[in-house]
């Protein structure tokens, strides 16, 4: 995985319940398409696209954990992301907020339609 700086940070935030850190839970929770191809840096605190980039609420009963397996998944629905999906991340704001990562990965191009997108990350020990 991909994590940004900013996403580190906030995991060391978290585990030491340093400045009331947002967690990434359902009402907070969100994943974001873009259409930017622009290498990775973990630097960045947003997607890179100029203005084809957006980010959705997650479903009802996500985020989820199973064991070491956290699983986010959100809609986007007939009118949402129709454009080329090329980097995606997960977020704990609408805007703003922390970008935890941040992948580059050729998706497809959305025009109309429902795409669900679900992302599942694994904690590893190695």
């Amino acid at each position: 995985m991909a994590l940004t700086n900013a996403g580190r940070d906030h995991i060391a935030k978290c585990l030491m319940n340093d400045t009331s850190p947002t967690f990434f839970y359902n009402a907070n929770s969100f994943l974001g398409i873009g259409d930017s191809t622009t290498a990775f840096s973990a630097t960045q605190t947003d997607l890179q696209a100029a203005t084809n980039k957006k980010r959705n609420a997650m479903e009802a009963t996500y985020p989820q954990r199973t064991d070491n397996a956290l699983v986010f998944k959100a809609i986007f629905t007939t009118g949402d992301a129709n454009f080329a999906w090329n980097e995606w991340g997960i977020f704990n704001a609408s805007t703003g907020g922390v970008m935890l990562n941040r992948v580059i990965e050729g998706l497809g191009q959305k025009n109309g339609g429902n795409w669900g997108f679900t992302v599942t990350l694994t904690v590893t020990s190695s």
